[in-house]
């Protein structure tokens, strides 16, 4: 993943001329990569976010409070005339959280059950939550189809995630054996598609490496860095057990930057959707980092505990 994202967006600028015009593919790819993803996924982790909500409530406020904002006021300071990245920094935030955040969960033996019940939630929010941030942090300064949005939402994320999960759970976790291993590749195809014809559509504002390109891939770096940083200290502040911590961690810091991508492509001016573009390249090495990061932490407090005992 930290490689398939920075050489897809490569491509994308160097076959901008043969790729854009593939950009009305590009919500029904997303629809399907998001349907394969969802089919590891049921409606169980419901019962768990219900009984015990608080970490779930922090990282909806993480996802579509406190990180929009912190994107707005950031964007603010670095480009303070320049609306139009400052709205693309703010859409990179408002999206909902990366299904892929399951997948680093997984790995690093987090609390599964609240990252599938964060994904569910907040995925059928989406709809309804990015529209609103978005209008009420820029909506002032750049002109949107609120609900042309709220539809691609639906379309792309909603209704293919639901769809997934459902067949899960009628066949009882078969169809995860039976489909997952064949349409995995090809999800991960149409992924690079996917990043390749969105960078096509924006590479007249990526050709040209100068200062502001510079400042905007640093900006973008800033913000999603210390997304993953605030959603662990707001776990420790929590007291929640390690499995939580990971799953806030992860859930809070990831998005889905390919839906953000893909809204920025077909709702707002090119130049929007360069900062959002930018941001998938570090999403995956930012998680890579952060995974080593908890990994060291927990470890080294298991050490202090068989000291202290």
């Amino acid at each position: 993943m930290p490689f398939i994202t920075p050489i897809s967006v490569f491509l994308g600028v160097l076959l901008a001329e043969n790729l854009k015009g593939l950009s009305f593919l590009i919500p029904w790819l997303f629809a399907f990569m998001t349907f394969s993803g969802s089919l590891s996924s049921n409606f169980v982790s419901f019962k768990e976010a219900v009984t015990h909500p608080r970490p779930l409530i922090w990282a909806v406020i993480i996802l579509h409070l406190v990180m929009p904002v912190w994107a707005w006021g950031f964007g603010h300071l670095s480009f303070s005339s320049d609306t139009y990245t400052i709205t693309g920094l703010v859409l990179a935030m408002a999206i909902p959280t990366g299904i892929t955040s399951f997948v680093w969960v997984s790995i690093y033996r987090g609390n599964i059950a609240l990252t599938l019940s964060i994904i569910l939630i907040d995925t059928v929010l989406s709809p309804f939550i990015v529209p609103s941030t978005l209008s009420l942090l820029v909506g002032q300064h750049v002109e949107m189809d609120v609900v042309s949005i709220m539809k691609g939402l639906f379309l792309m994320i909603v209704l293919p995630s639901l769809l997934g999960m459902a067949l899960n759970q009628i066949t009882k976790g078969r169809v995860v054996k039976v489909l997952s291993p064949r349409l995995s590749p090809v999800s991960k195809i149409l992924l690079a598609l996917v990043v390749m014809i969105n960078a096509a559509v924006v590479a007249p504002y990526l050709k040209e490496v100068d200062y502001r390109l510079i400042k905007i891939a640093l900006v973008a770096f800033l913000i999603a860095f210390t997304g993953y940083l605030l959603s662990f200290l707001i776990g420790k502040l929590l007291r929640s057990d390690q499995g939580t911590v990971i799953a806030l961690t992860f859930s809070g810091g990831m998005r889905n930057i390919s839906a953000g991508a893909v809204l920025a492509v077909s709702f707002f001016p090119a130049p929007v959707a360069v900062p959002v573009v930018i941001g998938m390249l570090f999403q995956q090495i930012l998680a890579s980092f952060y995974g080593s990061f908890l990994d060291r932490h927990f470890n080294k407090k298991i050490v202090e505990r068989g000291r202290t005992v």
